[in-house]
């Protein structure tokens, strides 16, 4: 053993005690791929080295990241993963969704609590609206704006007055004469050979009215009372809050309209000012043509009645026409109470009362409204008469009367704001 050269026995480790590998050299192209992306790795993080000089506050958190990120890297630096932003649960986006849901029908719920209100509100406004014609031309004549609106008051008072003292003379006569004529009908009931008597031997009128009332009908009829007497106090208390609220906005109305513009940019305050008050002069020139119109048929009544002999020919004029202003149902309500006035004279005189009346609603509703307002505020008729039954349809005798203002403000921001654009596209 001792004859064997030491250089013969193999080392551990050496080339002699490994088995036979092949030469993994790296050629020259592939060292010359990796020199060049050891260039740019080195490109990049002089530049990452700038960007932290450019920005100290993010350079500290990227580096604190990195140092952070070390040693668990085995000291190798690695780039810092973006965590991803925590999930929200499903109880906390179905809690969301329930609150919103219930906060949308409370609000729901409220308006329709309030819609009664919000539609005196919008009547008041409206009518103000309409009248600022005639505040603002007393204003231009040197009167202040609370004497101007005190005046456009005192004017309507003594409509309201100069009707009154028209209508409350025949009406008093009427009851007169009723409560004048219930004791003859009485005796008529039981005089056999009147018609009166004819009539209740036959139907048992009396007899039918005693078990009615027996019956619980007079409970009924103390409730119509009561009902009724309930629908006037809610009358009388709607037409006050309108007249109050209707004097409070004629009297702050600028006041109000510049409040309103200031929520509009500076910018484009101007633009929505001019828009504005147009708007609001095409609404006062809509009440001028209503009244026209409703002096036109306050006239037309007067004549036929005067024609014909219906008596109070000038209380059903001035009634006519204060029922016209109303849309939708108010001509319609004038012609059924002059038609029953009408009554009075005879059967044939109620009917041709009736036939004129009917004419008269066709020729308003489709020749003298619609050309009014196409002259008042520029609307096509056939504009005014969709406007006014889907206003109708809508919120009623309110919407009637504001449909028509209504379509005139569309048309005006349709061709200030929504056709310029589309024309130009």
């Amino acid at each position: 053993m001792s004859d064997i050269p030491a250089r013969a026995i193999p080392r551990p480790g050496s080339a002699a005690q490994e088995p036979h590998r092949p030469d993994t050299a790296p050629a020259p192209a592939e060292r010359e791929a990796r020199r060049a992306a050891g260039v740019a790795a080195a490109d990049r993080d002089r530049a990452g080295e700038d960007r932290t000089a450019e920005a100290p506050g993010e350079g500290a958190d990227v580096q604190a990241v990195v140092q952070a990120a070390a040693p668990a890297a085995g000291g190798r630096l690695r780039r810092p993963v973006r965590t991803a932003a925590v999930q929200r649960s499903w109880f906390q986006i179905g809690f969301g969704l329930a609150l919103g849901a219930i906060l949308a029908w409370l609000l729901v719920q409220t308006v329709l609590k309030l819609s009664e209100l919000l539609t005196l509100l919008l009547l008041a406004v409206f009518i103000a609206v309409s009248l600022e014609p005639v505040v603002a031309w007393l204003g231009r004549l040197g009167l202040r704006r609370g004497w101007s609106v005190a005046a456009v008051l005192a004017g309507f008072a003594g409509v309201l007055a100069g009707f009154l003292a028209l209508i409350i003379p025949p009406v008093t006569d009427a009851v007169n004469a009723l409560s004048d004529g219930v004791p003859r009908w009485r005796q008529q009931l039981h005089d056999h050979h009147s018609t009166l008597g004819r009539l209740e031997d036959h139907y048992h009128i009396i007899e039918k009215a005693q078990s009615k009332l027996s019956s619980g009908g007079a409970s009924q009829v103390a409730g119509g009372v009561l009902g009724a007497g309930q629908l006037v106090i809610s009358l009388i208390t709607s037409t006050v809050i309108v007249i109050t609220v209707t004097l409070y906005v004629m009297a702050a109305l600028p006041t109000i309209k510049q409040f309103c513009y200031r929520f509009v940019p500076g910018t484009r305050r101007p633009r929505v000012q001019a828009v504005t008050e147009e708007i609001l002069r095409r609404v006062g020139r809509y009440m001028l043509g209503n009244i026209v119109t409703s002096a036109i048929a306050g006239l037309a009544t007067f004549v036929w009645c005067e024609v014909i002999g219906v008596p109070y020919a000038a209380a059903l004029g001035i009634f006519v026409a204060l029922m016209d202003m109303v849309p939708v149902i108010g001509s319609t309500v004038g012609g059924i109470v002059v038609s029953v006035v009408a009554l009075t004279v005879s059967l044939p005189v109620a009917l041709a009362t009736a036939a004129f009346y009917v004419g008269f609603r066709v020729a308003e509703d489709y020749l003298i409204m619609p050309r009014a307002m196409k002259f008042a505020v520029d609307v096509h008729p056939v504009v005014t008469v969709v406007a006014v039954l889907a206003g109708g349809s809508l919120l009623g005798i309110i919407g009637g009367l504001v449909a028509i203002p209504a379509a005139v403000a569309l048309g005006i921001v349709l061709d200030e704001y929504v056709f310029p654009r589309t024309d130009a596209s």
